[in-house]
């Protein structure tokens, strides 16, 4: 099945992906760090990095291995032709994004409420400082 075929279209171009455009895609859609990936196939992430730059090529068994982590294709990995992964779903991004500024705006106001907690804390500690004719006695 070709990107056309599954509504990928416009999300890897099979003209100009290359193995590690796809490694990488394949990763991030299934929200792995290449330290992640790494990890479960037993190699460096200098590895995984350098698969993704196409400075260097898996061996057939770490393909065979990379392929299924990622849940797709062989086929797919090589050429961009087969079973890839689905496009990542936009609307989860803005969920998230629009929960993490939620979030953010919470924390400023948390920090803002405590900077004036601080300031009514300085004043009565300052209230309460002896006179300085008050400690010579």
């Amino acid at each position: 099945m070709t990107s056309a075929e599954t509504g990928n279209e416009g999300w890897f171009s099979d003209e100009t992906a290359t193995f590690g455009d796809r490694l990488e895609g394949a990763r991030q859609a299934m929200g792995m760090t290449q330290e992640d990936l790494a990890r479960r196939i037993g190699v460096k992430p200098v590895t995984i990095e350098a698969w993704e730059h196409d400075m260097r090529e898996p061996r057939a068994n770490r393909l065979q291995m990379l392929a299924g982590l990622l849940n797709v294709s062989i086929r797919w990995m090589l050429t961009g032709e087969g079973v890839g992964p689905e496009e990542p779903d936009h609307n989860e991004a803005a969920q998230d994004f629009d929960a993490l500024l939620l979030d953010l705006r919470q924390v400023r106001l948390q920090h803002q409420r405590l900077g004036e907690t601080l300031g009514k804390l300085e004043k009565r500690l300052r209230h309460m400082r002896p006179t300085a004719a008050g400690d010579a006695e």
